[in-house]
């Protein structure tokens, strides 16, 4: 059974900690792979009072950041598009509305997007109203809905 040691994290490390904080981990994990990298340093009373003074600072940062975040899903949660499409009578359409053409939909109301931020199980193939998630960032997700309609001939 090998012994664990208190470390402080200097860095976010996902299944492990966030910056700032003490946690044990077994020596090896620490001595191979978290000091040599300088993702922790020793938990010491002296490294925990300059960590505390960085953490303040980054909790800060962390918090314009996620209210920026929440701005932007804000912004796009409720937005509706609409494009035609040319569909047959039971309103299938001939084509199919993928997520580049939501990119292209949603720049037309200012809003930038790539396509792999675009959250469509598969492409939609029918006339109506349907919700499509964006990804803005991390675990923040905003819905838009995507009105597609059938093109009139004529």
């Amino acid at each position: 059974m090998s012994s664990r040691v208190e470390v402080l994290l200097r860095e976010n490390i996902k299944d492990v900690g966030r910056c700032g904080d003490v946690v044990k981990v077994t020596a090896g994990y620490a001595r191979n792979y978290l000091l040599p990298r300088k993702l922790a340093i020793t938990a010491n009373d002296e490294n925990k009072k300059a960590m505390m003074r960085r953490r303040a600072i980054l909790d800060v940062e962390e918090a314009q950041r996620t209210a920026e975040i929440q701005a932007r899903v804000a912004t796009l949660d409720g937005i509706m598009v609409a494009t035609k499409v040319k569909a047959d009578e039971n309103g299938h359409l001939y084509g199919s509305v993928n997520a580049g053409t939501i990119v292209e939909l949603l720049e037309r109301t200012g809003h930038k997007y790539e396509e792999k931020a675009i959250r469509l199980d598969a492409p939609i193939k029918t006339v109506g109203t349907h919700a499509v998630k964006i990804h803005v960032q991390g675990d923040h997700y905003a819905e838009v809905k995507v009105v597609v309609e059938a093109e009139t001939e004529g």
